[in-house]
């Protein structure tokens, strides 16, 4: 739900000598504020080629009338170059009709949402393009981290432009240990627009250890939990 972050053609294009992981699950404790809502459980397998990408959110305790039910994502594509997404479903259990999907026909430089019975076709699908949950691990699969990018996102009713610019994250406390880490933040260009930052650890694949998206006053953050990553 909050995989709205970064990755960039410079970065797909190197990625293609970086294997990234073959299996992973990752928990994330989900804050409203800085008030825990709920986990982000997010799960990769890859077979030969082919690989799928969940993530689920649950929230929990006082904030869980905010998020009733469920949210689910998922991302499947293949790897020839880190993740290159085919299709993008966004779900919720407890509005089963407003399930959004979005398939990418990279062929035709197209995408097809699909929402409500609705169907519809955008053109200028871009290379390095990801989706809404693939944008966050392809970092895992890209050899080096650019300092300058900017990257198509493809959520389930729509498709986003992002610019970042890298800087140096600091050391971030987690259960697993202390971990430095790079940060990635949206270049913005309206004072309304979303603010988003990535931290990622250089020295675990670089692997996502915490997100943080803020808008009309509201700040949703992901904090590590768990991470399992096999290679």
């Amino acid at each position: 739900m909050l995989k709205i972050i970064l990755l960039t053609a410079a970065l797909v294009a190197g990625s293609a000598q970086a294997a990234g992981p073959s299996q992973m699950n990752v928990v994330y404790d989900l804050y409203r504020n800085g008030i825990k809502l709920g986990q982000v459980v997010d799960t990769f397998t890859r077979n030969g080629t082919r690989y799928v990408l969940t993530s689920e959110t649950r929230a929990s305790g006082p904030l869980q009338m905010l998020w009733p039910g469920n949210i689910h994502l998922e991302s499947t594509g293949v790897t020839p170059k880190g993740l290159r997404p085919m299709q993008f479903q966004h779900a919720r259990s407890d509005a089963p009709n407003k399930l959004a999907t979005a398939r990418l026909d990279w062929k035709q430089r197209t995408i097809t949402y699909q929402y409500k019975g609705e169907t519809r076709r955008v053109d200028g699908l871009q290379d390095g393009a990801q989706d809404q949950l693939s944008q966050l691990y392809q970092f895992m699969f890209a050899p080096g981290l650019p300092a300058d990018y900017s990257v198509q996102v493809v959520s389930g009713r729509g498709l986003n432009d992002y610019h970042y610019m890298r800087s140096d994250g600091g050391s971030i406390r987690t259960p697993l240990g202390a971990m430095a880490t790079q940060q990635y933040q949206r270049i913005t260009q309206k004072p309304d627009e979303k603010a988003i930052t990535v931290w990622v650890a250089p020295a675990r694949n670089n692997l996502p250890v915490q997100v943080r998206v803020s808008e009309d006053g509201v700040t949703i953050e992901q904090r590590l939990v768990r991470a399992s990553v096999k290679g």
